[in-house]
C-alpha cells in the first residue's frame, strides 16, 4: 500500500469517526429532561412525570422530585430510580391538604448536578392568599428587601436578590436570588417578621452550610440557585398543655412516694 492510499483511508476513517461521534451527540443534547403527563390538573389528579437521563451515573443514584405548590411550599418529595436505560418514572396526587390552592406548581428534578423542572397548573382549589410577594418601596434602603411592608436587611455575594415574600402557612420568608455563581447569602429579618429560624432549604432542599446566631442566618448557596426560604420556629400550643399535666402528674406521684417512704422508716414500739 502506498502513501497516497495510507492518507486517503485515514482521511475516510477521520470523516467517518467525525459523523459517529456528531450522531452521538445529537442524540444526548439533552443530558437531563423531565415532562409531565399535561400542564393543567384539578385537586383529584394525578400528575405522571417521566424523565430521561442521557448518561447514568454508577452506583444506582436516584433523581430527586420536589414539588413546590403556588405559596412557595414544598408540598412533595420523591426520590426515584433509574433504569438501566436511563428512564424514570413517578406520580403525585393532588388529593391532599397540601395541594389544596390552586396556582402554579413547579416540579424541579436534580440528578447529580443537572437540573430541570416543568411547571403545571392546579384548578377548582381555594385561591392561595398567604403569601405576599415583596415589591420595591422607598421606605427599605439600598440593602433590604420589602415583603408585606417588612423590610428585610441582606447581604449577598455571586448574586443579587430579586424579591421576597413572606409565607404565613408555614412561617417562612422565600428570597428569591438570581446566581450566577457559588455565593453567600445573610438575612438578618426582625422578630416582628419572623421569631426564631431553625431551618433553611436552598432551591427546596435542606441546606448543609448554614449559620443561624440569633435572628441572623447566613447560607452558602451554588451558582444557579434560585430560591432560599428561612423557616422560623413553630410553636404547638397543645404540647404545653400536655407538659404541663405530665409535669403535675409526675409532682404528685413523687411526694406521693415520698410520703409513703417516710411512713415505712417510722420506727414501731
Amino acid at each position: 500500500m502506498n502513501s497516497n492510499t495510507s492518507l486517503t483511508l485515514l482521511a475516510v476513517l477521520a470523516v467517518v469517526g467525525t459523523m459517529t461521534v456528531s450522531s452521538a451527540y445529537a442524540e444526548s443534547d439533552l443530558p437531563f429532561a423531565i415532562e409531565s403527563d399535561s400542564t393543567t390538573y384539578n385537586h383529584d389528579s394525578t400528575i405522571t412525570v417521566t424523565g430521561s437521563i442521557a448518561n447514568v451515573i454508577p452506583g444506582n443514584v436516584p433523581v430527586t422530585v420536589t414539588v413546590i405548590n403556588s405559596l412557595n411550599s414544598i408540598v412533595s418529595i420523591d426520590q426515584i430510580d433509574v433504569a438501566n436505560d436511563g428512564t424514570f418514572e413517578t406520580s403525585f396526587n393532588t388529593a391532599g391538604a397540601l395541594w389544596k390552592y390552586d396556582g402554579t406548581y413547579t416540579i424541579k428534578a436534580n440528578y447529580g448536578s443537572l437540573k430541570d423542572k416543568v411547571l403545571v397548573m392546579l384548578e377548582g382549589g381555594v385561591t392561595a392568599k398567604s403569601t405576599t410577594t415583596a415589591t420595591p418601596t422607598s421606605d427599605c434602603g439600598a440593602n433590604e428587601v420589602s415583603a408585606d411592608g417588612n423590610c428585610i436587611p441582606y447581604s449577598i455575594s455571586g448574586g443579587m436578590v430579586t424579591s421576597a415574600a413572606i409565607n404565613t402557612d408555614d412561617n417562612s420568608i422565600i428570597i428569591n436570588i438570581n446566581s450566577n455563581d457559588d455565593g453567600v447569602l445573610t438575612v438578618t429579618p426582625s422578630e416582628s417578621t419572623q421569631e426564631g429560624i431553625f431551618m433553611v432549604l436552598v432551591d427546596g432542599e435542606e441546606a448543609d452550610d448554614v449559620e443561624i446566631n440569633g435572628n441572623t442566618v447566613t447560607v452558602e448557596f451554588p451558582a444557579g440557585a434560585e430560591q432560599v426560604e428561612i423557616i422560623g420556629t413553630f410553636v404547638i400550643p397543645e404540647f404545653g398543655t400536655i407538659a404541663a399535666m405530665i409535669l403535675a402528674v409526675a409532682i404528685i406521684s413523687i411526694v406521693a412516694i415520698s410520703a409513703k417512704s417516710r411512713l415505712s422508716i417510722v420506727p414501731r414500739y
